[in-house]
């Protein structure tokens, strides 16, 4: 069964269907397109059970056909363990934001904001999957499409802003991508598999210069959607202006194509211009840990300061995969999936706030844990996974990124805990002026979290504090990759050393 054809087809079903419904009533296109999310997910589900952990650090379920076979396009998709969490990560989100948003639009305007939201699944799912370059590059624009009308059409005061911004920003960072996909091809042995990623892996470039130059190309585009400093302006005006629904899609998983790119083309692709460009990149990801922390801190709305913590985040998650380790790579990868649970869970809470009070302004709230305690718990406990608490999900990611970076860069590490300190404090005090004080007038005839809303919020606790507990089952999927990562940039773990004593094992393999 060509499992990963299927899954990125039966949303785009969906929003076909909910585009051909009668124009007048909002709800016949919110449950065809909630039924849609559904059995892909649980498509994507049945095609994780199949998966084999084993080879995990392999590609699975791969098709290959021929596309455009004059300049070397295969239609080309296969998963290891990290695309299939990031798979899984983008079914399990999408039927979540349908339900955050099912009173978000009235009228016809329902079916495009619906279909709008399958057709971005698609391309998510395509752009993690996609084993040729040319088919990767053409879904990660074209999941610009979709996310510019979803915030132009839907979005807040500031929506075309917003909106035009963030298109400028991804396109900028795609066509400088676009230039290097070309060169990578004609540098490649070419034919009609020219654009494989398997092809163009262990490539031999005509100078170092060349290699680097295209590392710098394809890194560029991915720091813009990461997004790292100082490419990372766009991210909160964009998550501002967004519905709570497509913010917790954009920040939770299109933002982490970056990441993805980095850890499975800019690393086997330029293998030594990865390791000549570390030094600079852990540098960049340090100043995104503690300056998205120190702007969290000091912001009046809440949708912006949530965003800015996606920036110190993303920062840790560039940390690990650059810091060249098997634990820290593993972390990183980690961290990508409990970010989107994590700071999804955020977003959601924001919006049902919001949608009460009609304002972002964290200061027009106070009290709040009184007369709704479930808005106030499940932000608490949000907050605290994203604060990295012992017991839930981002822990086990922050510890093994920053222990896997001190075994290499020990001052990285040093400076980079910072940001959980900083995570801290722009987590409790948000809390503190938001939920804790005495009751405004406004806030005492607030009904508190329905049934609709707790059964958005459930999936996402749950996952939060399971993985907390037992991170196993995904580590165990990711573990392979890592390893076969450090294997194409040829890296090795640095060897443990005893108390005062120095190691003599290089980090290179001979």
């Amino acid at each position: 069964m060509p499992w990963l054809t299927t899954i990125g087809a039966l949303p785009l079903v969906g929003a076909a269907a909910v585009w051909l419904l009668p124009s007048r009533s909002a709800r016949p296109a919110r449950v065809t397109a909630l039924v849609a999310s559904l059995i892909t997910l649980l498509a994507t589900l049945a095609m994780a059970y199949r998966f084999d952990t084993d080879t995990a650090g392999t590609h699975q379920f791969t098709e290959q056909h021929r596309w455009i076979a004059e300049f070397g396009v295969n239609y080309a998709v296969g998963i290891d363990g990290l695309g299939l969490v990031m798979i899984v990560l983008s079914a399990l989100l999408v039927p979540i934001c349908l339900l955050a948003g099912w009173n978000q639009v009235e009228g016809s305007s329902a079916r495009h904001y619906f279909g709008l939201i399958l057709v971005l699944e698609t391309f998510m799912i395509g752009v993690f999957a996609a084993r040729d370059l040319f088919l990767f590059y053409v879904l990660f624009e074209a999941m610009l499409i979709p996310v510019y009308f979803l915030i132009g059409l839907f979005g807040g005061a500031q929506r075309r802003y917003a909106a035009v911004k963030f298109l400028l920003y991804s396109l900028l960072g795609g066509l400088v991508m676009l230039v290097a996909v070309i060169y990578l091809y004609v540098e490649g042995p070419g034919g009609p598999d020219g654009f494989l990623i398997s092809e163009l892996t262990g490539l031999e470039f005509s100078s170092e210069l060349t290699g680097r130059l295209l590392f710098c190309a394809f890194f560029f585009a991915f720091a813009i959607k990461a997004p790292m400093w100082p490419v990372h302006t766009w991210l909160p005006d964009a998550a501002a202006q967004a519905p709570p629904g497509v913010a917790v899609l954009l920040v939770g998983v299109l933002d982490k194509v970056g990441t993805f790119g980095m850890l499975t083309l800019c690393l086997p692709l330029f293998p030594e211009a990865s390791r000549w460009a570390t030094p600079v990149v852990l540098a960049l990801a340090v100043v995104s840990v503690l300056y998205g922390g120190l702007l969290a801190i000091g912001q009046v709305d809440l949708l912006r300061m949530i965003a800015y913590t996606s920036v110190s985040h993303f920062g840790f998650i560039v940390i690990g995969v650059f810091a060249m380790t098997s634990s820290a790579q593993s972390g990183a990868a980690l961290y990508m999936l409990n970010h989107g649970f994590s700071t999804g869970a955020l977003f959601l809470v924001a919006g049902m706030l919001i949608a009460r009070r009609g304002s972002a302004r964290i200061a027009d709230y106070g009290g709040l844990q009184r007369s709704t305690p479930l808005l106030a718990g499940t932000f608490l406990l949000a907050g605290l996974s994203s604060l990295a608490l012992p017991g839930l999900s981002s822990f086990i990611s922050e510890f093994l990124v920053l222990v896997g970076t001190y075994g290499r860069y020990p001052g990285v590490a040093v400076v980079a805990a910072g940001g959980m300190v900083l995570a801290a404090l722009y987590i409790l005090l948000t809390y503190q002026r938001m939920f804790t004080g005495p009751v405004k007038d406004f806030a005492s005839g607030w009904r508190d979290m329905n049934l609709r809303e707790g059964l958005v919020m459930a999936p996402l606790i749950a996952v939060i504090v399971a993985l907390g507990f037992f991170p196993k089952p995904v580590l165990d999927v990711l573990n392979p990759v890592a390893d076969r990562t450090l294997q194409q940039v040829s890296m090795t773990d640095p060897a443990p050393t005893a108390a005062g004593e120095e190691s003599t094992t290089e980090g290179t393999q001979p």
